[in-house]
């Protein structure tokens, strides 16, 4: 085999080139989407106009970030079949949306999933614990996403890092300010068919070189890497973190705001189960193909070039496509990977921008009496300002280590989100006390065990050894969240969110009432 080189680091003409065009193509659409959003439906929820196939693939565009497509790919690289236990745990969480989450959410909620836990509860404590649990995950989230925006575009395209980090937010911002969810939406959708068509030949590419029999390749990186790339345990050692890692990505998908505000784009509950069918069949299909990639990219481009130009191993694909279908590939790739930090962090902000207008401003401090012009104008200085913060952090947290920050994201859905939201629609003894309590011990202790973790404990902060020894918090916190849901329903009991909860059944399996 040829020893290869690679041109990543050097500005790449095409690249640019297919980015702005992806630029100009999205902002003609968000143009043309800007006209149609005069309404909060129009600016939150698209007018609930998007159809099941449609929102299937915005679906997979918001859930396929950078973090999916490089971050997975580079773990595969480096540590051989274990990091299948990532493709595997981000894809297992779409049934549970799809039975437990997707039809209760579209009949009984209208933007946020705080109005499905707030239901037949105390609307402000609960919109305010809510909001917390929306916005830290939002936080961390797109500041992962910023900060990785900036490293990629200053290694691809040349550009210095607070440069790239300003233009992705200034697109960003105009994305959502102008279209709203419209925008937002066919963004995604554009950016989930580059994504999969790019992943789909670079696949086709790395499978020519060992005539397509996937064996005679994981041969090829048995043979040159040890048996050991193709056995557990070269990631996550201890099986009780592995399983808490499996536990927060299954969960923490039916916890995410940025998704869970996708089922109300569509008109009825029966359109928001097809969008997450298409969305588990794409996302599905879409980690297969990280998988392939992966083990492509250490057998074709090996692992010590992969580390020697990021250690993490973030740049196999792209280092992949290099080696596969010359610079034209990788610049097709490379604007590719863009457009998804960029789509990604647009959703992100939406929710964020809604959980601030709906919730905090519409159902708590005007206490429901906003008029709907009072409620888009909060809604895109929200827009505005958390744009302008997401470029602030993400120039402030320049050249840390930030990867933890996806992982505490979704220990947080897992655990603040998710439990409150599933007892709200299944237990009738539910009520404002228990909900609150529930919201703040699942973000609490996420978060607290996050920070004594080897992964900050050790990693970011310089100590010797980890307070507490997993990586992963979720088998701990999410437990704990539902125990304290149940023991602070049980301890301040809520009689008229009990006699509710029968009119919550009626709307929710017969949809009586939802908008």
């Amino acid at each position: 085999m040829q020893p290869f080189s690679t041109t990543i680091g050097q500005p790449n003409a095409l690249s640019i080139t297919l980015f702005f065009a992806f630029v100009a193509l999205t902002l003609v659409i968000t143009y043309f989407a800007a006209k149609r959003s005069k309404t909060a439906s129009d600016f939150y929820a698209a007018g609930r106009s998007v159809t099941g196939f449609q929102n299937g693939l915005a679906l997979a565009g918001d859930y396929m970030s950078a973090a999916s497509f490089l971050g997975i790919a580079g773990l595969v690289s480096l540590k051989g079949y274990d990091g299948l236990i990532y493709s595997i745990g981000f894809l297992v969480g779409w049934p549970i949306v799809l039975f437990l989450i997707a039809e209760p959410l579209r009949n009984l909620g209208k933007y946020t999933f705080a109005d499905v836990v707030a239901y037949r509860l105390r609307q402000k404590p609960v919109r305010i614990a809510a909001s917390v649990g929306s916005l830290t995950t939002v936080a961390f989230y797109l500041i992962a996403q910023m900060v990785g925006s900036g490293s990629l575009v200053k290694l691809m395209f040349g550009l210095p890092y607070e440069l790239a980090v300003i233009i992705v937010g200034a697109i960003m911002i105009a994305y959502v300010l102008f279209g709203g969810m419209l925008a937002t939406t066919w963004v995604q959708i554009i950016k989930a068919v580059l994504l999969l068509s790019g992943a789909t030949v670079m696949v086709f590419l790395v499978l020519a070189h060992f005539g397509f029999n996937p064996g005679r390749m994981f041969s090829a990186a048995a043979a040159r890497y040890g048996d050991g790339v193709l056995a557990p345990g070269g990631l996550v050692a201890n099986p009780l973190d592995a399983v808490s890692l499996g536990i927060a990505l299954m969960f923490g998908t039916a916890g995410l705001p940025h998704i869970l505000m996708r089922f109300y784009t569509v008109p009825d509950a029966k359109a928001a189960r097809k969008s997450v069918f298409y969305a588990t069949g794409l996302i599905g299909y879409f980690y297969i193909l990280t998988f392939i990639i992966g083990f492509g990219a250490m057998v074709l481009v090996g692992q010590d070039i992969i580390t020697r130009i990021d250690k993490g191993g973030n740049m196999a694909a792209l280092l992949l496509a290099e080696a596969t279908g010359g610079t034209v590939f990788l610049g097709f790739i490379a604007a590719v990977a863009f457009a998804t930090i960029l789509a990604v962090v647009a959703g992100l902000t939406l929710a964020g921008a809604t959980t601030f207008a709906h919730d905090l401003y519409v159902n708590v401090f005007a206490a429901g009496r906003a008029t709907e012009t009072q409620e888009i104008k909060v809604a895109k200085r929200a827009t505005l300002a958390l744009g302008v913060l997401a470029i602030g952090l993400g120039i402030a947290f320049k050249g840390q280590n930030v990867a933890f920050m996806v992982g505490l994201a979704f220990a947080i859905a897992a655990s603040a989100n998710f439990p409150a939201l599933l007892m709200s629609i299944l237990w009738q003894r539910f009520s404002t006390f228990g909900a609150t309590l529930s919201i703040a011990t699942g973000a609490l202790t996420a978060t607290t065990l996050i920070i004594l973790s080897p992964t900050v404990w050790v990693d970011v902060l310089g100590n010797p050894s980890a307070i507490f020894a997993w990586k992963n918090p979720a088998l701990i916190s999410m437990p704990a969240a539902f125990l304290a849901g149940w023991l602070g329903s049980l301890l301040r009991p809520e009689e008229e969110a009990e006699k509710k909860f029968a009119m919550l059944k009626v709307r929710n399996y017969l949809s009586v009432g939802a908008e």
